[in-house]
Order: C-alpha cells, then structure tokens, then sequence
C-alpha cells in the first residue's frame, strides 16, 4: 500500500482521504486553517473559522450527483449528514403539475439530494474523519514547498516541507487545496511547468443571507431554483435544521444592481418577485453576504502530449473552478475524488502511467461538467449585458448553446426532457451526452419552437432601478 499525503482538509481533500484510507493506504490530510471541528451544528455555522474557504457561509449545495457518489462510497458519512439535519430534497418535486400526471417512473429514485449548509458538511465531514483508524488529519500544518527529483527526464514530486520545516514523504501528494491552490507558485519555484490553464472572471457577483424558520421547516420553491430575473437572478437553496440561503445574482458591471449590498434593498428586491418572496418569511442569521471576482478556471498538467510532472494529483477546486450560480462544485469535486479512487487503485504503481490515467480519467468524466459551465455563464451574462443596454439579446447560433436555451423551454412540456434537464443540473449526466441520445435534439428543438420562452414575474428594469434609487 501507498503512502499518500493530501493537501487541504476541506469537502474533497476529507473525502478523498477516509476513501484512500479505507483503501489500506496510509494518507494524511494536511489542513492550513488550525481551528478543530466543532461539537454542534450550531457551533459550526456561528464561530468555525475557515478563513480558507472563502465561501464557507455563502449559499450551498450538494446535487444529487454527489449524493450518489456519498452513498455509493461513504454511506455512514451521507447517514451521518442526514442525522446532522441535512434536508432530503426530492428534485422531481420541481416538476410542473401539469407533467407530474403520469406518476413515477423506473430510476426517479436518482433525483432525491440531502442538502445542508457548507459548515454543517464540513462538520460532518471532520467528524468521520477524525474517527478514521488508518486517516491521520492534522490542523494549523502550512506546507512551505514541493520536494521533487527527476525521474526518467520528468520532475517527480516526492513530498512535501511544512512551514514546520518537517518533511513527508509520498508515492502521491494530491493538491485538494481548492481555489486558492498553491501548486503553480510551487511549480514555478522547482522550474516545472508552466501549466496549461485557461482562466476568465465569471463576470458575476452574490449577495446572500441564510434565514431560519420558527418551526423547522423550509419554503417551498416556486419555480427553479436558480431563476433568472432578467438583469439579475434569484438562488434559492433549502439547507438542514430549518435554514435556507437566498442570493442575488448580478452583473459585476452593473455598478446601480451593488446598491443590493443593503439589507432593507435587497430584501425590497425580492419582495417584489411574487415567486420569490416567501423566501423571506424567516429569522436571518448572519450577515448579508457578497462574493464576486469569482474565476472560472481550467488547469491541465499536460504539454506535447506528456506529463509535466510526476507524482501529484490536482483535485476538485484546484483542477477547475466555475461561477458557483449552479452549485456543482461539491458535486463534481466528490465525483472527481471517486475517479481518483479508482485511479490510484489501478496505476499508482508507475508515476507516468498514474499521470497520464489521472489525466485522461478526469478529462472523461470531468472536463464536460467545466465546458458546460462556462458555456451556460458565458450565454447568461451576454443575456444580461444586452438587457441592462436596452437591447434584444442575439439569439445563440452554435449548437450547443441552441439546444441548452431549447431545453430550457421545452423541459416544461415534456416529461422525459424535464427529467433530462433535471439530470443534468443535477450531475447526474452532462448535457453532451443527454443529446447524443437517439431523438432528444429533436425533441427539444420541435418543442421549443412550439412554446414561447418562459418568463418569471419580477421587476421591470425600469422599476428595479426604482426600488434601489
């Protein structure tokens, strides 16, 4: 068995260290932040400080998709998350009432998530962790730099040196250190890379509070649950013990929209969304939040085709990071952690040939999720940019942006496509694939031009920037 050591003690670098570890691996989690794991839910979400994890108190959400992936590998920590208070959420409740009439279907199983507030999972998380026999988790351990030699002409990572000045020793170092990863700067230090990365701000800023109910129960949504408003978006997202996050979603350009910094405006904004409104029928706990300068990023450790290096993994966060509007970034971080599970079981042995499966595994079953993202960002914010400007939005013209906004339409009056549309905000399965199914295209397109676009009662432009004047 392997020695692994894992950088970040954070959703991927826990999860992928209890799986390794229970793989007869020996592995340590290495975690910057000193502060242990509470003992309460309560004591989480008021005073766990996280300061590396910069969206630890904003809006949350764990897709069915990572839900899978919990069950599947993980069942005592998914029971644990469910004993902590997390919500199941049936996604196919969203389903139009005039589509539910035919009943259930084989599989619909697969649309059900438990949810629950960032802290709340990371307690939960910390907790099994910490319990793990063969895990070691060690807090306040800052990592100082790569150790590397060269092995048949390609850089090899050895290890690491903490801020301590202790060395550990690896077969694998894994990079779950999220947006804020360290690795090229490492990189560069050694004279290794440079990576390919491809990177673009998002273009979006959040502004959110989480409320709680009196009696432990959470608002029903009306609609999406991320809904586009024109110039801005509403994000509503049920979480555990009777709380839910709210979020505006804006234009970092629109400098009149960050008037929503205030409390009373924000809450006057949503207001006036008759869909939206009963989001507010809560006590808000904590602050009004903002977030933006969000990146959307790709990296790829690969040059001519070879490996630029050996003997370390970039998971999660610190592989690719998007916009979190469509809260995939738990989900597709725990499935990129099963990949790697099977990877290190199959070719850990050989450094190359770990790096060059490692690579094509992630660019398999993850790399779609990333394009879609950004592709879906990209189509929004242009939406937006036009309507702030006055003007019609252009109408997409590649394919995959035609039958995406198609879906959107269409999924309101069919069955079989509001359930594809569902798995696929899901993470059950990527849009590339839901369409290369025998006569969905079609289906979508013939749909869509038989049903004007829904839009969802709010504010003009006009009387938006009236309420914030």
């Amino acid at each position: 068995m392997a020695r692994i050591v894992v950088l970040g003690g954070g959703v991927c670098g826990l999860t992928a260290g209890m799986l390794l570890a229970r793989d007869g691996h020996e592995v340590t989690v290495l975690e910057r932040d000193a502060a242990p794991v509470p003992e309460s839910v309560d004591e989480a979400w008021e005073s766990w400080s996280r300061d590396g994890v910069r969206q630890f108190r904003m809006a949350h959400f764990l897709h069915a998709g990572g839900r899978v992936v919990l069950e599947e590998a993980l069942p005592d920590v998914l029971q644990a998350l469910d004993s902590a208070g997390a919500l199941r959420l049936d996604m196919l409740g969203l389903m139009p009432p005039t589509l539910a009439g035919d009943g259930p279907q084989a599989g619909d199983e697969r649309f059900v998530t438990y949810t629950a507030r960032r802290s709340t999972f990371e307690r939960v998380l910390g907790k099994a962790a910490a319990e793990e026999p063969d895990l070691e988790v060690r807090r306040g351990a800052g990592v100082k730099e790569l150790t590397m030699r060269v092995a048949n002409g390609t850089p090899h990572v050895t290890g690491v040196r903490l801020d301590s000045g202790e060395t550990l020793h690896a077969d694998l170092v894994v990079d779950a250190m999220g947006r804020r990863s360290q690795l090229p700067r490492w990189l560069s230090d050694a004279d290794v890379g440079p990576l390919h990365e491809e990177s673009e701000d998002s273009g979006f800023i959040y502004y959110g509070r989480f409320f709680r109910s009196a009696d432990g129960t959470t608002p029903q949504p009306i609609g999406p649950l991320l809904a586009p408003m024109g110039t801005f978006s509403i994000l509503t997202l049920p979480s555990d013990n009777g709380t839910w996050a709210v979020a505006l979603v804006t234009s970092s350009g629109d400098q009149v929209l960050k008037r929503v910094r205030d409390p009373a405006l924000w809450s006057a904004v949503l207001q006036a969304c008759p869909l939206h409104a009963h989001w507010l029928q809560g006590e808000p706990i904590g602050a009004l939040d903002s977030m933006g300068g969000m990146i959307d990023r790709y990296r790829r450790p690969i040059a001519d085709g070879r490996p630029l290096f050996t003997g370390i993994a970039l998971l999660g966060d610190a592989w690719a990071c998007t916009n979190p509007s469509l809260g995939r970034g738990i989900s597709l971080g725990l499935l990129h952690t099963k990949c790697l599970r099977e990877v290190v079981g199959s070719h850990l042995d050989d450094p190359l040939e770990f790096a060059e499966a490692w690579d094509a595994a992630t660019e398999a079953n993850l790399t779609p999720w990333y394009r879609d993202t950004v592709e879906e960002d990209r189509d929004r914010l242009h939406e937006i940019e036009a309507l702030r400007n006055g003007l019609v939005p252009t109408p997409p013209s590649e394919r995959p942006a035609v039958l995406r906004g198609a879906l959107n339409t269409a999924a309101l009056h069919d069955p079989d496509l509001f359930r594809a549309y569902l798995a696929s905000r899901a993470v059950l399965t990527p849009l590339s694939e839901i369409f290369a199914q025998d006569g969905v295209a079609e289906r979508t397109l013939e749909l869509a031009g038989e049903h004007e676009r829904m839009v969802l009662p709010g504010p003009s432009r006009e009387e938006l920037l009236a309420l914030l004047a």
